[in-house]
Protein backbone atom coordinates (compact mmCIF):
# COMPACT_ATOMS: atom_id res chain seq x y z
CA UNK A 1 0.00 0.00 0.00
CA UNK A 2 1.17 3.68 -0.80
CA UNK A 3 0.14 6.94 0.32
CA UNK A 4 -1.75 7.22 -3.10
CA UNK A 5 -4.19 4.17 -1.98
CA UNK A 6 -5.71 6.43 0.45
CA UNK A 7 -7.75 8.98 -1.36
CA UNK A 8 -5.39 11.85 -0.29
CA UNK A 9 -5.11 15.01 -2.89
CA UNK A 10 -2.32 14.95 -5.51
CA UNK A 11 -1.09 18.35 -3.83
CA UNK A 12 -0.87 16.53 -0.46
CA UNK A 13 0.89 13.08 -1.76
CA UNK A 14 3.34 15.72 -3.88
CA UNK A 15 4.40 17.08 -0.02
CA UNK A 16 4.49 13.44 1.49
CA UNK A 17 6.95 12.97 -1.65
CA UNK A 18 8.92 15.61 -1.14
CA UNK A 19 9.43 14.74 2.53
CA UNK A 20 10.95 11.11 1.95
CA UNK A 21 7.76 8.67 2.46
CA UNK A 22 6.06 6.27 0.31
CA UNK A 23 4.74 3.63 2.60
CA UNK A 24 2.42 4.63 5.16
CA UNK A 25 2.05 2.79 8.66
CA UNK A 26 -0.41 0.81 9.76
CA UNK A 27 -1.98 3.65 12.33
CA UNK A 28 -1.61 5.61 8.81
CA UNK A 29 -3.43 2.98 6.53
CA UNK A 30 -6.22 2.57 8.87
CA UNK A 31 -6.77 6.24 10.42
CA UNK A 32 -6.53 8.48 7.10
CA UNK A 33 -9.53 7.53 4.99
CA UNK A 34 -11.75 6.97 8.42
CA UNK A 35 -10.56 10.83 9.34
CA UNK A 36 -11.94 11.75 5.50
CA UNK A 37 -15.06 9.97 5.79
CA UNK A 38 -15.25 12.52 8.52
CA UNK A 39 -15.95 9.60 11.02
CA UNK A 40 -15.28 9.82 15.14
CA UNK A 41 -11.56 8.01 15.63
CA UNK A 42 -9.86 6.43 18.87
CA UNK A 43 -6.62 5.37 17.57
CA UNK A 44 -3.95 3.54 19.93
CA UNK A 45 -0.85 3.39 18.90
CA UNK A 46 2.73 3.38 20.18
CA UNK A 47 4.73 5.83 20.25
CA UNK A 48 7.06 6.83 17.34
CA UNK A 49 4.69 4.66 14.73
CA UNK A 50 3.32 7.88 12.67
CA UNK A 51 0.68 9.19 14.90
CA UNK A 52 1.30 12.11 14.51
CA UNK A 53 0.65 12.46 10.56
CA UNK A 54 -2.18 10.10 10.71
CA UNK A 55 -4.52 12.79 11.67
CA UNK A 56 -2.46 16.15 10.06
CA UNK A 57 -2.75 14.56 6.24
CA UNK A 58 -6.30 13.82 6.21
CA UNK A 59 -7.13 17.16 8.00
CA UNK A 60 -4.62 18.82 5.53
CA UNK A 61 -7.79 17.81 2.76
CA UNK A 62 -10.75 18.05 4.98
CA UNK A 63 -9.55 22.07 5.56
CA UNK A 64 -8.66 22.60 2.28
CA UNK A 65 -12.63 24.03 1.74
CA UNK A 66 -14.25 26.17 3.65
CA UNK A 67 -13.66 30.06 4.84
CA UNK A 68 -11.67 31.76 7.78
CA UNK A 69 -13.71 33.56 10.16
CA UNK A 70 -11.85 35.99 12.46
CA UNK A 71 -11.10 34.76 16.57
CA UNK A 72 -13.18 31.56 15.22
CA UNK A 73 -10.87 28.64 14.55
CA UNK A 74 -12.37 26.05 11.97
CA UNK A 75 -10.50 23.38 13.77
CA UNK A 76 -8.49 22.51 16.83
CA UNK A 77 -5.89 19.96 18.08
CA UNK A 78 -4.95 19.52 22.14
CA UNK A 79 -1.52 18.62 22.80
CA UNK A 80 -0.41 18.38 26.40
CA UNK A 81 3.28 20.23 26.03
CA UNK A 82 4.49 23.18 23.92
CA UNK A 83 7.00 20.33 22.61
CA UNK A 84 4.80 18.47 20.89
CA UNK A 85 2.21 21.13 20.14
CA UNK A 86 5.43 22.68 18.25
CA UNK A 87 6.35 19.32 16.81
CA UNK A 88 2.55 19.39 15.23
CA UNK A 89 3.15 22.87 13.63
CA UNK A 90 5.95 21.65 11.82
CA UNK A 91 4.22 18.86 10.07
CA UNK A 92 1.38 21.30 9.33
CA UNK A 93 4.16 23.56 7.41
CA UNK A 94 5.94 20.55 5.78
CA UNK A 95 2.59 18.68 4.24
CA UNK A 96 0.90 21.74 4.08
CA UNK A 97 3.13 23.76 1.78
CA UNK A 98 0.95 23.14 -1.37
CA UNK A 99 -2.89 24.33 0.53
CA UNK A 100 -3.98 27.72 1.36
CA UNK A 101 -4.04 26.94 5.10
CA UNK A 102 -3.61 29.69 8.45
CA UNK A 103 -2.34 27.93 11.14
CA UNK A 104 -1.12 29.14 14.93
CA UNK A 105 0.34 27.44 17.49
CA UNK A 106 -1.18 28.64 20.77
CA UNK A 107 1.35 27.66 23.51
CA UNK A 108 2.31 29.16 26.91
CA UNK A 109 6.22 30.36 27.18
CA UNK A 110 5.84 32.96 24.81
CA UNK A 111 4.39 36.74 23.86
CA UNK A 112 0.82 36.35 23.07
CA UNK A 113 0.48 39.47 21.43
CA UNK A 114 1.52 37.70 17.64
CA UNK A 115 -0.98 34.85 18.96
CA UNK A 116 -3.54 37.20 18.87
CA UNK A 117 -2.96 38.53 15.45
CA UNK A 118 -3.45 35.41 13.96
CA UNK A 119 -6.39 34.63 16.01
CA UNK A 120 -8.03 38.28 14.59
CA UNK A 121 -6.79 37.57 11.09
CA UNK A 122 -8.62 34.04 10.99
CA UNK A 123 -7.05 30.54 10.83
CA UNK A 124 -7.99 27.02 10.14
CA UNK A 125 -6.07 25.01 11.98
CA UNK A 126 -5.07 25.74 15.69
CA UNK A 127 -2.68 24.07 17.74
CA UNK A 128 -2.65 24.59 21.17
CA UNK A 129 -2.30 23.69 24.95
CA UNK A 130 -5.11 23.31 27.35
CA UNK A 131 -3.64 26.15 29.85
CA UNK A 132 -3.24 28.98 27.26
CA UNK A 133 -6.20 28.09 25.44
CA UNK A 134 -8.49 28.36 28.49
CA UNK A 135 -6.54 31.56 29.36
CA UNK A 136 -7.77 33.32 26.12
CA UNK A 137 -11.19 31.77 26.15
CA UNK A 138 -11.81 33.19 29.46
CA UNK A 139 -10.57 36.33 28.40
CA UNK A 140 -12.94 37.07 25.33
CA UNK A 141 -10.31 36.65 23.06
CA UNK A 142 -11.31 33.32 21.20
CA UNK A 143 -14.71 31.92 20.39
CA UNK A 144 -14.76 27.80 19.79
CA UNK A 145 -18.54 27.71 18.61
CA UNK A 146 -17.46 27.32 14.68
CA UNK A 147 -15.05 24.38 15.37
CA UNK A 148 -15.63 21.57 12.96
CA UNK A 149 -12.64 19.03 14.24
CA UNK A 150 -11.11 18.48 17.32
CA UNK A 151 -8.07 16.44 18.02
CA UNK A 152 -7.22 14.93 21.73
CA UNK A 153 -3.83 13.85 21.71
CA UNK A 154 -1.47 12.06 23.43
CA UNK A 155 -4.96 11.83 25.85
CA UNK A 156 -2.96 9.56 28.72
CA UNK A 157 -0.36 12.49 28.96
CA UNK A 158 -3.24 14.50 29.45
CA UNK A 159 -4.71 12.65 32.14
CA UNK A 160 -1.47 12.36 33.96
CA UNK A 161 -1.05 16.32 34.09
CA UNK A 162 -4.56 17.13 35.30
CA UNK A 163 -5.97 18.52 32.40
CA UNK A 164 -8.81 16.37 32.15
CA UNK A 165 -11.45 18.66 33.62
CA UNK A 166 -9.94 21.65 31.34
CA UNK A 167 -10.01 19.21 28.31
CA UNK A 168 -14.19 18.69 29.21
CA UNK A 169 -14.88 22.48 29.51
CA UNK A 170 -13.30 23.12 25.98
CA UNK A 171 -15.48 19.97 24.74
CA UNK A 172 -18.22 21.36 26.36
CA UNK A 173 -17.99 24.67 24.50
CA UNK A 174 -18.08 22.80 20.74
CA UNK A 175 -20.20 22.61 18.34
CA UNK A 176 -22.32 19.20 18.73
CA UNK A 177 -21.93 18.30 15.36
CA UNK A 178 -18.33 18.22 14.77
CA UNK A 179 -15.34 15.14 14.33
CA UNK A 180 -13.71 14.16 17.35
CA UNK A 181 -10.48 12.70 17.31
CA UNK A 182 -8.67 11.04 20.29
CA UNK A 183 -5.24 9.16 20.05
CA UNK A 184 -2.95 7.53 22.81
CA UNK A 185 -0.53 4.96 23.76
CA UNK A 186 -2.47 3.74 26.46
CA UNK A 187 -6.48 3.66 27.59
CA UNK A 188 -6.76 4.09 31.24
CA UNK A 189 -10.26 3.96 32.53
CA UNK A 190 -10.82 7.79 32.74
CA UNK A 191 -10.05 7.96 28.96
CA UNK A 192 -12.58 5.73 28.01
CA UNK A 193 -15.12 7.41 29.85
CA UNK A 194 -14.05 10.77 28.52
CA UNK A 195 -13.99 8.69 25.06
CA UNK A 196 -17.63 7.60 25.88
CA UNK A 197 -19.01 10.87 26.69
CA UNK A 198 -17.63 13.26 23.78
CA UNK A 199 -17.18 10.66 20.57
CA UNK A 200 -20.07 9.65 18.32
CA UNK A 201 -19.86 5.72 17.46
CA UNK A 202 -16.18 6.15 16.81
CA UNK A 203 -14.36 3.68 15.11
CA UNK A 204 -11.38 1.99 17.44
CA UNK A 205 -8.00 1.66 15.71
CA UNK A 206 -5.30 -0.28 17.82
CA UNK A 207 -2.28 -1.10 16.03
CA UNK A 208 -0.24 -2.83 19.43
CA UNK A 209 -1.72 -3.99 22.54
CA UNK A 210 -1.59 -1.01 25.26
CA UNK A 211 1.38 0.26 26.47
CA UNK A 212 3.18 -2.43 24.41
CA UNK A 213 7.19 -0.99 23.52
CA UNK A 214 8.24 -0.91 19.78
CA UNK A 215 9.76 -3.97 18.14
CA UNK A 216 12.58 -2.18 17.11
CA UNK A 217 13.67 -1.34 20.62
CA UNK A 218 16.56 -3.35 22.22
CA UNK A 219 15.45 -2.74 25.98
CA UNK A 220 17.90 -3.31 29.51
CA UNK A 221 17.76 -3.07 33.22
CA UNK A 222 21.35 -1.89 34.48
CA UNK A 223 21.06 -2.92 38.08
CA UNK A 224 23.75 -0.31 39.73
CA UNK A 225 24.02 1.37 43.05
CA UNK A 226 22.83 4.88 43.60
CA UNK A 227 25.97 6.37 44.20
CA UNK A 228 27.40 4.58 40.74
CA UNK A 229 24.98 5.99 38.01
CA UNK A 230 26.93 8.55 36.84
CA UNK A 231 30.01 6.30 36.24
CA UNK A 232 28.16 3.80 34.91
CA UNK A 233 26.43 6.13 32.51
CA UNK A 234 29.78 7.79 31.18
CA UNK A 235 30.30 3.92 30.22
CA UNK A 236 28.09 3.06 27.97
CA UNK A 237 27.95 7.01 27.00
CA UNK A 238 31.83 5.93 25.41
CA UNK A 239 31.29 1.73 24.97
CA UNK A 240 28.31 1.56 23.56
CA UNK A 241 28.81 3.04 20.02
CA UNK A 242 26.49 6.19 20.94
CA UNK A 243 26.13 8.14 18.28
CA UNK A 244 23.28 10.67 19.99
CA UNK A 245 21.10 9.79 22.90
CA UNK A 246 18.46 11.53 25.24
CA UNK A 247 18.94 10.85 28.79
CA UNK A 248 15.63 11.35 30.73
CA UNK A 249 15.72 11.86 35.02
CA UNK A 250 13.07 12.55 37.37
CA UNK A 251 14.09 16.07 38.60
CA UNK A 252 15.05 18.99 37.17
CA UNK A 253 17.83 19.51 39.22
CA UNK A 254 19.21 15.99 38.57
CA UNK A 255 19.05 16.89 35.38
CA UNK A 256 21.03 20.25 35.63
CA UNK A 257 23.95 18.38 38.16
CA UNK A 258 24.27 15.95 35.43
CA UNK A 259 24.44 17.99 32.38
CA UNK A 260 27.29 19.79 34.21
CA UNK A 261 29.04 16.41 35.25
CA UNK A 262 28.95 14.97 31.68
CA UNK A 263 30.25 18.67 30.29
CA UNK A 264 33.14 18.50 33.15
CA UNK A 265 33.61 14.78 31.66
CA UNK A 266 34.62 16.06 28.20
CA UNK A 267 30.84 15.21 26.14
CA UNK A 268 29.06 17.21 24.64
CA UNK A 269 25.40 17.43 26.25
CA UNK A 270 23.07 19.94 26.66
CA UNK A 271 20.01 20.25 28.97
CA UNK A 272 16.03 20.90 28.34
CA UNK A 273 13.68 21.18 31.76
CA UNK A 274 10.46 22.70 32.85
CA UNK A 275 12.28 25.70 34.29
CA UNK A 276 13.56 26.59 30.74
CA UNK A 277 11.69 29.39 29.26
CA UNK A 278 10.30 28.12 25.35
CA UNK A 279 12.89 29.89 23.54
CA UNK A 280 15.77 28.46 25.85
CA UNK A 281 13.87 24.85 25.05
CA UNK A 282 13.74 25.68 21.37
CA UNK A 283 17.15 27.02 21.42
CA UNK A 284 18.49 23.43 23.03
CA UNK A 285 16.68 21.56 20.62
CA UNK A 286 17.77 22.99 17.85
CA UNK A 287 21.30 22.38 18.55
CA UNK A 288 20.47 18.43 19.21
CA UNK A 289 18.78 18.24 16.15
CA UNK A 290 21.60 20.08 14.70
CA UNK A 291 24.42 17.71 16.05
CA UNK A 292 26.10 20.87 17.94
CA UNK A 293 25.72 18.72 21.10
CA UNK A 294 25.04 14.45 20.62
CA UNK A 295 23.34 14.08 24.13
CA UNK A 296 20.32 15.64 25.41
CA UNK A 297 20.19 15.50 29.60
CA UNK A 298 15.94 15.78 30.14
CA UNK A 299 12.96 15.76 32.30
CA UNK A 300 9.48 14.16 31.22
CA UNK A 301 8.56 17.30 29.61
CA UNK A 302 10.01 16.62 26.79
CA UNK A 303 9.31 12.04 26.36
CA UNK A 304 6.26 12.85 24.57
CA UNK A 305 6.89 16.13 22.15
CA UNK A 306 10.46 15.23 20.83
CA UNK A 307 10.37 13.72 16.97
CA UNK A 308 14.08 13.34 16.51
CA UNK A 309 15.00 11.16 13.69
CA UNK A 310 18.00 8.87 14.65
CA UNK A 311 18.26 9.03 17.86
CA UNK A 312 20.44 5.90 19.00
CA UNK A 313 20.13 5.61 22.71
CA UNK A 314 17.78 6.43 25.17
CA UNK A 315 19.16 6.33 28.98
CA UNK A 316 16.62 6.22 32.05
CA UNK A 317 19.07 7.36 34.63
CA UNK A 318 15.90 7.35 36.66
CA UNK A 319 13.62 4.52 36.84
CA UNK A 320 9.84 6.55 36.02
CA UNK A 321 7.58 6.83 38.89
CA UNK A 322 4.84 6.20 36.27
CA UNK A 323 5.18 2.78 34.15
CA UNK A 324 3.50 4.78 31.44
CA UNK A 325 6.46 7.40 31.22
CA UNK A 326 8.59 4.33 30.55
CA UNK A 327 7.10 3.80 27.18
CA UNK A 328 7.25 6.96 26.17
CA UNK A 329 10.76 7.72 27.19
CA UNK A 330 12.22 4.88 25.16
CA UNK A 331 9.80 5.32 22.54
CA UNK A 332 12.17 8.83 21.51
CA UNK A 333 14.60 6.00 19.69
CA UNK A 334 13.60 3.01 17.41
CA UNK A 335 11.43 5.44 15.33
CA UNK A 336 10.24 4.77 11.90
CA UNK A 337 11.90 1.63 11.49
CA UNK A 338 15.20 2.54 12.91
CA UNK A 339 16.70 0.09 15.27
CA UNK A 340 17.38 1.64 18.77
CA UNK A 341 18.95 1.30 22.34
CA UNK A 342 17.33 1.65 25.87
CA UNK A 343 18.99 1.37 29.60
CA UNK A 344 17.49 1.64 32.97
CA UNK A 345 19.43 2.31 35.87
CA UNK A 346 17.69 0.40 38.23
CA UNK A 347 18.83 1.14 42.17
CA UNK A 348 17.61 -0.55 45.20
CA UNK A 349 14.93 1.90 45.47
CA UNK A 350 13.55 1.85 42.07
CA UNK A 351 13.03 -2.02 42.98
CA UNK A 352 9.20 -1.48 42.92
CA UNK A 353 8.74 1.22 39.58
CA UNK A 354 10.72 -0.97 37.84
CA UNK A 355 8.21 -3.83 38.71
CA UNK A 356 5.10 -1.97 37.93
CA UNK A 357 6.81 -1.07 34.48
CA UNK A 358 7.34 -5.00 34.18
CA UNK A 359 3.42 -5.22 34.80
CA UNK A 360 2.45 -2.69 32.64
CA UNK A 361 4.44 -4.13 29.20
CA UNK A 362 3.74 -7.52 30.42
CA UNK A 363 7.25 -8.65 30.03
CA UNK A 364 10.25 -8.54 32.13
CA UNK A 365 13.09 -6.47 30.74
CA UNK A 366 16.24 -8.34 30.11
CA UNK A 367 19.33 -7.61 32.28
CA UNK A 368 22.07 -6.27 30.73
CA UNK A 369 25.16 -8.79 30.64
CA UNK A 370 28.50 -9.51 28.99
CA UNK A 371 27.09 -10.77 25.79
CA UNK A 372 24.83 -7.56 24.90
CA UNK A 373 28.22 -5.21 25.33
CA UNK A 374 28.57 -4.00 21.87
CA UNK A 375 32.36 -3.50 21.47
CA UNK A 376 35.23 -6.30 22.54
CA UNK A 377 35.19 -6.02 26.69
CA UNK A 378 38.89 -7.02 27.12
CA UNK A 379 39.58 -4.29 24.99
CA UNK A 380 37.91 -1.57 26.53
CA UNK A 381 38.73 -2.67 29.78
CA UNK A 382 42.61 -2.28 29.45
CA UNK A 383 41.94 1.51 27.51
CA UNK A 384 40.12 2.00 30.97
CA UNK A 385 42.54 1.01 33.03
CA UNK A 386 45.66 2.69 30.95
CA UNK A 387 43.20 6.02 31.33
CA UNK A 388 43.51 5.33 35.33
CA UNK A 389 47.07 4.67 35.23
CA UNK A 390 47.79 7.74 33.45
CA UNK A 391 45.68 10.33 34.82
CA UNK A 392 47.37 8.69 38.42
CA UNK A 393 48.97 11.58 40.32
CA UNK A 394 53.14 10.73 41.18
CA UNK A 395 53.30 9.72 44.46
CA UNK A 396 55.04 12.58 46.69
CA UNK A 397 58.42 12.60 48.80
CA UNK A 398 57.19 11.33 51.97
CA UNK A 399 59.50 11.30 55.03
CA UNK A 400 61.18 8.56 57.07
CA UNK A 401 58.62 9.02 59.38
CA UNK A 402 55.95 8.18 56.92
CA UNK A 403 57.61 5.27 55.40
CA UNK A 404 56.55 1.33 56.90
CA UNK A 405 58.68 0.19 59.66
CA UNK A 406 60.32 -2.19 57.15
CA UNK A 407 62.03 0.42 55.24
CA UNK A 408 62.83 2.62 58.47
CA UNK A 409 66.25 3.35 59.47
CA UNK A 410 67.54 1.47 62.75
CA UNK A 411 67.50 4.80 64.77
CA UNK A 412 70.64 5.35 66.95
CA UNK A 413 71.61 4.92 70.34
CA UNK A 414 72.07 7.61 72.78
CA UNK A 415 75.65 6.33 72.82
CA UNK A 416 76.33 6.47 68.86
CA UNK A 417 75.25 9.56 68.73
CA UNK A 418 77.32 12.89 68.06
CA UNK A 419 77.71 14.45 71.10
CA UNK A 420 75.90 17.99 71.20
CA UNK A 421 77.88 21.34 71.11
CA UNK A 422 77.36 22.79 74.47
CA UNK A 423 76.47 26.48 74.31
CA UNK A 424 78.62 29.15 75.42
CA UNK A 425 77.16 30.55 78.74
CA UNK A 426 74.95 33.67 78.54
CA UNK A 427 76.85 37.10 79.99
CA UNK A 428 74.49 38.65 82.83
CA UNK A 429 74.04 41.87 82.32
CA UNK A 430 73.93 43.93 85.74
CA UNK A 431 69.82 44.19 86.66
CA UNK A 432 68.85 47.33 86.42
CA UNK A 433 67.63 49.20 89.82
CA UNK A 434 64.53 50.87 90.09
CA UNK A 435 64.58 54.69 90.22
CA UNK A 436 63.15 57.06 93.46
CA UNK A 437 59.90 57.93 92.29
CA UNK A 438 59.89 61.89 91.14
CA UNK A 439 58.22 63.94 93.11
CA UNK A 440 58.85 67.09 90.91
CA UNK A 441 55.93 67.25 88.78
CA UNK A 442 52.34 66.46 88.63
CA UNK A 443 51.06 64.69 85.26
CA UNK A 444 48.26 65.12 83.32
CA UNK A 445 46.43 62.06 84.94
CA UNK A 446 46.70 63.63 88.08
CA UNK A 447 44.35 66.64 87.18
CA UNK A 448 41.87 64.64 85.98
CA UNK A 449 41.13 62.54 89.09
CA UNK A 450 38.53 63.42 91.81
CA UNK A 451 40.08 66.14 94.45
CA UNK A 452 39.52 64.64 97.72
CA UNK A 453 39.01 66.33 100.81
CA UNK A 454 42.17 66.38 103.25
CA UNK A 455 42.10 67.95 106.82
CA UNK A 456 45.10 69.86 106.60
CA UNK A 457 43.69 72.00 103.30
CA UNK A 458 42.89 75.77 104.30
CA UNK A 459 39.14 76.37 104.73
CA UNK A 460 37.76 78.19 101.92
CA UNK A 461 35.47 81.49 102.26
CA UNK A 462 31.50 80.46 101.72
CA UNK A 463 31.16 81.46 98.08
CA UNK A 464 34.64 81.16 97.19
CA UNK A 465 35.98 78.36 94.06
CA UNK A 466 36.84 75.18 96.26
CA UNK A 467 37.54 73.29 92.89
CA UNK A 468 40.74 72.38 90.72
CA UNK A 469 41.74 76.28 89.39
CA UNK A 470 41.63 76.48 86.04
CA UNK A 471 44.99 77.77 83.74
CA UNK A 472 42.87 80.10 81.73
CA UNK A 473 42.65 82.15 84.88
CA UNK A 474 46.47 82.42 85.05
CA UNK A 475 46.58 84.77 81.58
CA UNK A 476 46.78 88.06 82.32
CA UNK A 477 45.33 90.47 79.57
CA UNK A 478 47.23 94.59 79.27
Amino acid sequence: MTFADLGLSPELLKAVEDAGYTTPTAIQAQAIPTVLMMKDLIGIAQTGTGKTASFVLPMIDVMAAGRRRALMPRSLILEPTRELAAQVAENFEKYGKNHDLKMALLIGGVQMGDQLKALSDGVDVLIATPGRLMDLFERGKIMLNGCELLVIDEADRMLDMGFIPDIEFICSKLPESRQTMLFSATMPAPIEKLAKKFLTNPKRIETARAATTNKDITAFKVPVKSKQKRETLRWFLENDLVENAIIFANKKTTVRELNQSLNRHGFRASEIHGDMDQSSRIKELDRFKAGEVNILVASDVAARGLDIKGVSHVFNFDTPWHPDDYVHRIGRTGRAGAKGRAFTFVSEEDAEAISNVEKLTGSPIKVFGKDDVRIDLTEALAKAEAAKAKAKPEPEARSEDDAPPSERKPRRSREDREPRQERAPREERPRREKSAPRTDRVTASDDRKPRRYREDDEPVPAGEWNGPRPSFLDVGFG
